[in-house]
Parts: structure tokens; sequence; C-alpha cells
């Protein structure tokens, strides 16, 4: 029986699986998914929205949420009435071409949706600002 001699390099070599390719590939899945993925942003309060027969959706860049009790919800937090123009501004240079939302609850004054609308107003223009409403 002859017997053939190998060193410890060689035979290290033969018993390993080069991970690389499939790594590859998995990682340009992860980007392909994540590039492509639609994220859903949120105002950061349930509002109870009006009923309305012509309601659409539109591409959101900012939501805001005003409350029952005419508090201002934008981007999962609260925030002050006079700073929601800088807030919009913010979160408008992320999107450019997206729309702001406004959500307002059914018992929220029109005094509070108003200001609301008009700092929006300042920022985008006017028809790409709408009221959210239940269909």
């Amino acid at each position: 029986m002859a017997r053939s001699y190998v060193s410890n390099d060689e035979l290290e070599e033969e018993g390993t699986v080069d991970l690389t390719p499939m790594l590859d590939v998995v990682f340009i899945m992860l980007i392909f998914f994540i590039v492509t993925a639609s994220f859903i942003k949120e105002a950061g309060v349930e509002v109870n929205r009006p009923q309305a027969n012509t309601a659409e959706q539109k591409n959101a860049a900012v939501l805001v949420a005003i409350n029952a009790d005419n508090s201002v919800w934008m981007d999962g937090r609260r925030v002050d009435i006079r700073s929601v123009r800088a807030n919009i501004e913010r979160l408008h240079a992320e999107n450019p071409e997206g729309a702001v939302i406004i959500q307002a609850d059914e018992l929220a004054s029109v005094k509070t949706f108003t200001e609301v609308l008009d700092q929006a107003r300042q920022v985008v223009p006017p028809e790409r600002v709408s009221l959210a409403t239940e269909q």
C-alpha cells in the first residue's frame, strides 16, 4: 500500500469553502431591498379624521397631526405651534418632491388647523399641502 504524504497547508486548502461570493450576493440583495423599500412616515399620534368623499392619498414627505386637545405632533414628538414651520422645512428638505399632509382630529379647533396650514404653505406650494380625511 503506497502512502502519499501531503503537507498540512494543502490539507487546509482542500477543506475550506470560499464564502466571499455568497456574502457579496447577500449584501447586494440587502442594498436592493433597502433602496426599494417604501418607508411609512408616522406623525406620532392617532387622530380621528373627519369623513370626506374626495379623500385621496399623496406622496407624504411630512405628516403633521393635530390632536383633539389641539396639540401638534410631527415626526413622533409633540412640537410647539410656533416651531411647526421650522420642522416642516427640516423634514421637507429630506424629500423636496413630497407633500405635507395635515391629520387634524375632527374635534381639533379650526384656529390650530389654520395656523399649521399657513405655516406649511409658507414652506411648500399650496397644491402640495392637504388635509387627511377618511373615505
